[in-house]
């Protein structure tokens, strides 16, 4: 089953990697994060996916409930694994990114690496639980789809 996520997440995760670029530069180039965070959120992007995936899946690919959140899972893990590891880069290499940003980390002031990095390790678990969910939302509302 693993391999068909991987296969069918193929064109999420191009989009993983265009939106974790797009991150970066943004906040390099020295765009307020209050102003830029939105553009490219990884969050937003990842949500909106594991509905669309799980929905398309049960109407298309005829998937029962959980395989469907598993996909989504699936997503919402690969994200998450992604913001941990450019989160950790961006201490590694001493720069301010959007991933580092106290807003991002849910707090009010910088972090040390090491809260930061225990927060994102959270966020493995979290974000993944409530990607499942999402995609338990789509699947459900996945039979308003057309036939194919």
């Amino acid at each position: 089953m693993i391999s068909e996520y991987l296969r069918l997440g193929r064109l999420y995760f191009v989009m993983l990697a265009i939106f974790t670029v797009g991150r970066w530069v943004t906040g390099l180039r020295g765009v307020p994060y209050e102003q830029g965070r939105d553009w490219f959120s990884i969050v937003i992007m990842t949500a909106l996916s594991c509905f669309y995936y799980a929905a398309f899946t049960r109407r298309w690919r005829g998937y029962k409930l959980f395989p469907a959140v598993g996909l989504a899972m699936m997503l919402g893990l690969a994200s998450q694994v992604v913001i941990l590891l450019a989160t950790g880069l961006s201490y590694a290499l001493g720069m301010d990114t959007y991933f580092t940003h106290p807003t991002a980390l849910n707090v009010d002031a910088p972090l040390a690496a090491g809260e930061a990095m225990a927060r994102r390790a959270m966020g493995l678990v979290g974000n993944t639980i409530s990607s499942g969910i999402i995609g338990g939302l789509g699947w459900a509302l996945g039979g308003l789809l057309p036939e194919k």
